[in-house]
């Protein structure tokens, strides 16, 4: 496997991994949003994509690239899709933790840096499609491992405020609830989580040729569980009424 690849394939499945962590110990905070009306979830994906963070080299830098587009039938008005770092999942040895992690990347845009920026998407046609990106700088001090990035995404159509937001933004409690039924069936309440709809959130790997090995042993585990993830996404049912879907 090459360099490239290696890393291509880390970060998309560390990803997974710092998921399936957080939902065991739950990410720090609540949802932000409270009582924003739900989406129809075939729109869902249709807002945020091409989302694509670094694999960087403690010192390095990148961009974590993404897509915003309007699948409604009506413009969106005053869009902002922020990023914020949230957990930290360290190789080796999985340590999980909220960040407070000395040396953890810092997210920049033109106008701002720190743990979270906002983007300013502004109004977008029906049909419209914005391309962007925020820039990922780590330090020689960064630790190996998968820092976690949180997404979520505010806009007006056709006078009504909505808000979508990723994984990241609830505990595992509201998630759970949210996500399945007394039966133990998969499913996926907007009411219980107070927004619009649910994005992909991402993460910045950041490891040494020295933890190559370690990773690719944390991954390989990491890969059982994406399976299940996936089975349990795509075996969901068409949306129903009242912001259960």
């Amino acid at each position: 496997m090459t360099s490239r690849r290696f890393r291509r394939v880390a970060a998309t499945v560390a990803v997974s991994l710092v998921a399936l962590l957080l939902s065991l110990v739950g990410p720090s905070g609540a949802a932000l949003a409270a009582g924003y009306p739900p989406l129809p979830v075939a729109l869902d994906r249709g807002f945020l994509g091409n989302l694509s963070a670094p694999t960087l080299t403690p010192g390095d830098a990148g961009a974590i690239v993404f897509t915003v587009g309007d699948p409604l039938s009506t413009a969106l008005v005053g869009a902002e899709l922020t990023f914020q770092v949230y957990a930290f999942n360290g190789f080796p040895g999985n340590a999980t933790a909220t960040v407070s992690v000395a040396g953890a990347p810092v997210l920049s845009n033109a106008t701002s840096s720190g743990g979270s920026v906002g983007v300013s998407v502004g109004t977008l046609g029906v049909g419209g499609l914005f391309r962007g990106s925020v820039a990922v700088a780590t330090s020689s001090s960064t630790p190996s491992g998968a820092f976690a990035v949180r997404t979520a995404l505010s806009f007006a159509s056709n006078g009504t405020d909505y808000r979508l937001e990723s994984r990241g933004w609830f505990n595992a409690t509201v998630w759970s609830e949210a996500t399945e039924l007394p039966n133990g069936s998969a499913t996926l309440n907007l009411t219980v989580l107070g927004v619009s709809g649910v994005i992909p959130e991402t993460a910045v790997v950041t490891t040494t040729s020295s933890y190559a090995t370690a990773l690719a042993v944390v991954l390989a585990a990491a890969a059982v569980f994406v399976g299940i993830g996936a089975y349990l996404y795509f075996r969901r049912g068409p949306a129903s009424t009242s912001g259960a879907r």
